[in-house]
């Protein structure tokens, strides 16, 4: 086996199988939703490469082998010329690397696509049934149901009931709006397709598993703490409470849902002592080190 293919192994396996575990049991996640899914995001994307890069190396000699574990370690990127030069495995090597890549990119592109066509029908009902509100800035949909939810992407805009504008008092009304326009902010709706690719494509994978139902419970979670900056624990923990029963379509976000309770409990009580930012960099740190081992036996062998 070529030593060099113990590099992305190693990250394979601590951004598929490690921090993902750790990730799920760390009680600063849910604190510090925003780093969390950072992490979240890392994993995939070093996942990705990683899986890409072992066959790579795999196929290569050892001179190109060893070549491409210093530009990995120093993070250069190949030169074009470097890339016209190649020839044989290295173009073998290149092409498998790519097609490995373009699987969970494929995947990604096409729930964009299904996404998008999927908001766009719902806007143009909406353009049909619904009544733009400059007052809340969104459109109002005569239903006796409280719901607030937004269509994030080109077709962005918050939707609400009236019957949410018949329940919710005005302090209440202005929490849940800020939650949605926190999603379309945020673009959270890119790293839920992303997940939602992950999953599919590496659907027995720990970090897919666990990260397809983390990462959506977490931008919630990310959204309640902007929407916090403009309104005050009790009035976005009701508004959750009296929305907990409303629904959205697909593709899009809403506010309450099946993680109102969860949510709501976060809100109400208040963060345990200590540091959460320092404990997850903590945590992530410890895994990143778990690869020193490998890194320094790999640059330990010669070509």
């Amino acid at each position: 086996m070529n030593h060099h293919a113990l590099v992305p192994l190693g990250l394979a396996l601590l951004s598929g199988f490690l921090v993902p575990w750790m990730l799920v049991r760390a009680r600063w996640a849910q604190q510090v939703p925003r780093l969390a899914v950072t992490a979240w995001a890392a994993c995939g994307a070093v996942f990705a490469v990683a899986s890409a890069l072992l066959p790579a190396q795999l196929l290569l000699p050892g001179e190109s082998s060893h070549r491409l574990s210093d530009m990995l370690l120093t993070l250069r990127a190949p030169s074009p010329g470097q890339l016209f030069a190649l020839r044989g495995r290295e173009l073998a090597a290149l092409a498998v690397a790519a097609a490995v890549l373009a699987v969970p990119a494929g995947a990604f592109a096409l729930g964009l696509l299904r996404a998008r066509r999927a908001r766009r029908q719902h806007a143009g009902v909406l353009r049909l049934i619904g009544r733009y509100d400059p007052e809340l800035r969104a459109v109002v949909l005569d239903h006796a149901r409280p719901a607030v939810y937004c269509l994030p992407g080109r077709s962005r805009r918050v939707v609400v009931s009236s019957g949410a504008v018949d329940t919710l008092t005005p302090a209440q009304l202005a929490a849940a709006l800020a939650h949605e326009r926190a999603h379309i902010a945020g673009r959270h709706h890119l790293l839920v397709a992303a997940a939602e690719a992950f999953g599919t494509v590496f659907r027995r994978l720990p970090l897919a598993r666990h990260g397809s139902s983390a990462v959506p419970l977490l931008l919630e979670m990310a959204a309640d703490d902007r929407a916090l900056r403009r309104c005050t624990r009790d009035a976005l923990a009701t508004a959750l409470y009296a929305l907990a029963a409303g629904r959205a379509p697909r593709a899009a976000f809403a506010a309450g849902g099946p993680s109102a309770a969860l949510r709501m409990r976060r809100i109400l009580t208040p963060h345990s002592a200590g540091h959460p930012v320092l404990r997850g960099l903590a945590t992530i740190g410890a895994a990143a080190l778990a690869m020193a081992p490998l890194v320094v036996a790999c640059c330990s062998f010669p070509a």
